[in-house]
């Protein structure tokens, strides 16, 4: 630990942890921390529940006097503020969410890290895989030393977080000043997924399944938005993405499966996109233009990219890029469609010269 969290706390246990991190331990209960916040029990348990923990009884002493704060802090926004309490608590679920997954990941970063230079890379794959187990004395080191290190991180990384956090928002007001105001709702989504990912996996180690899910990730993301685009999620060998433009929406699709076909470590890559409107909630993306680009994922060969109609129009424009239509294919929920395939055009070739190499 810091020299200031040793000072908040002795030893390397969880409570030592706790102080290090939050201050004061815990040693509030439920209707102490409420009455002091100026709130309903029922109010400070539904701000708890949107952070994502589980229920307390009366008896359990589980909160700090941060928590006691924080709380207070949710309250005068709502009194004050002529804030609902419902807005509240669903811009606290989004940022407990959101945290909840920027620790784990933090966390396995760390352990990992620690992991690979203590054992060597041979023992990522007991930390990637998380069993439960009984930990060994070597495992127990590893955890206690990564602990440590977040501990010591915390500090450091806080302005940066802040930091991090007011740029994407103003990225996004931006977006709602602009693109959206010119186009309405309407968003070109692409989903990217590893072809024959399945038998893939059952040919790799955990270890390399470990390397090829990051560099799948690490790949993504970087291509994605160096065209200004956003990674809305990933879910295993799947990235669903979303630009306001076509045209970078396109660059990217193509950069993507040409990345993947260049790379070792992965296997091919297919993308499918559409373009429309699209509903947007809890950080996600839904509706039938989504459905759509699924949908002609999973038709798209190896390397390619399948566009809908609605998209092909919109591209037709512009330079650098031509779209073919293939054979009319039933997409299941979405009825009959016919994708064209999008192609890239340098120089002076003419789009029957690219329809050769489809």
């Amino acid at each position: 630990m810091t020299d200031g969290a040793r000072e908040r706390g002795e030893g390397d246990g969880p409570e030592s942890f706790e102080r290090a991190l939050l201050g004061r331990p815990a040693s509030l209960g439920r209707r102490e921390v409420s009455r002091s916040a100026g709130v309903s029990i029922r109010s400070a348990r539904k701000f708890w529940h949107a952070m994502g923990f589980p229920i307390v009884q009366d008896e359990d002493t589980m909160f700090t006097e941060a928590d006691r704060e924080a709380l207070a802090r949710v309250a005068e926004m709502v009194r004050h503020e002529d804030m609902e309490e419902e807005f509240a608590l669903s811009m606290t679920r989004a940022l407990a969410r959101t945290m909840d997954r920027l620790a784990a990941w933090q966390a396995q970063l760390v352990t990992e890290e620690i992991a690979r230079r203590r054992h060597g890379e041979d023992s990522l794959a007991d930390v990637a895989r998380e069993e439960i187990r009984l930990p060994d004395e070597r495992t127990l080191g590893d955890n206690e030393d990564a602990a440590r290190a977040l501990a010591d991180l915390a500090d450091d990384l806080e302005p940066l977080l802040l930091y991090v956090w007011r740029r994407q928002l103003t990225a996004t007001i931006q977006r709602m000043l602009t693109r959206e105001e010119e186009d309405g709702r309407t968003s070109t989504i692409g989903f990217a997924d590893l072809v024959n990912f399945t038998s893939v996996v059952r040919r790799l180690t955990e270890r390399e399944l470990g390397r090829l899910v990051q560099r799948f990730e690490d790949l993504c993301t970087d291509i994605v938005t160096a065209h200004g685009g956003r990674v809305v999620k990933t879910v295993g060998d799947e990235v669903l993405f979303q630009t306001y433009d076509v045209a970078p929406g396109a660059a990217i699709a193509l950069d993507l499966v040409e990345a993947m076909a260049e790379d070792d470590l992965l296997p091919a890559a297919r993308v499918g996109m559409a373009h429309g409107s699209v509903l947007r909630r809890l950080g996600d993306v839904f509706g039938t233009t989504v459905n759509r680009a699924s949908r002609l994922t999973a038709v798209a060969p190896p390397g390619g990219v399948y566009v809908d109609d609605a998209l092909a129009r919109q591209l037709e424009p512009l330079s650098g890029f031509t779209t073919v239509p293939t054979r009319r294919r039933s997409l299941r929920g979405i009825g009959e469609v016919q994708p064209s395939r999008l192609l890239r055009v340098t120089g002076g070739r003419r789009q029957t010269d690219v329809m050769a190499h489809v």
